[in-house]
């Protein structure tokens, strides 16, 4: 079974899946405007917030991915925890280029925005409970988020 090994979050590597959201260092504000994105005009902001257990130690089996296709989603921790961004493009026969997947480990104080159409994996997170914040676009169709089943691989979270 293929083995993907994560790596540390950066925005350079994100850039193009999304945006890194961190808090800035020294007082003061950021902003982070693409988190609000929807390319459906009659979509109403969704704001939720989730607590998860974490992953046992050890490989995770992937199996699933998710997309947003209309709206960007974005995920802030309330709190420290080391979570997974697993992301992939689209592939041109549909569904995701798991070819072509990167995987992050995001620490502590690091949320993320997945852009629009962006497929990823469920939240999943290591070592502690974590909660979340997490904002997107919904209009109550099947579109709001869809689920695609991937040939299964295990991930080193490191």
């Amino acid at each position: 079974m293929t083995m993907l090994h994560a790596r540390p979050l950066t925005a350079e590597a994100f850039a193009p899946y999304g945006e890194v959201l961190e808090v800035p260092a020294e007082p003061g504000r950021l902003y982070y405007e693409r988190g609000l994105a929807t390319l459906r005009p009659g979509a109403w902001p969704s704001l939720s917030l989730a607590m998860k257990e974490p992953h046992p130690p050890g490989p995770l089996r992937v199996q699933q991915m998710e997309r947003h296709e209309f709206s960007s989603q974005s995920f802030v921790p309330l709190g420290a925890a080391r979570w997974l961004v697993l992301v992939a493009p689209h592939a041109e026969t549909g569904g995701p280029d798991m070819a072509r997947a990167q995987a992050f480990i995001a620490g502590p104080g690091q949320g993320v925005t997945y852009g629009t159409n962006v497929w990823h994996h469920p939240l999943t997170v290591f070592d502690t409970p974590a909660r979340f914040a997490i904002m997107m676009w919904r209009d109550g169709t099947a579109t709001d988020e869809e689920f695609f089943s991937v040939t299964p691989f295990l991930l080193d979270p490191g």
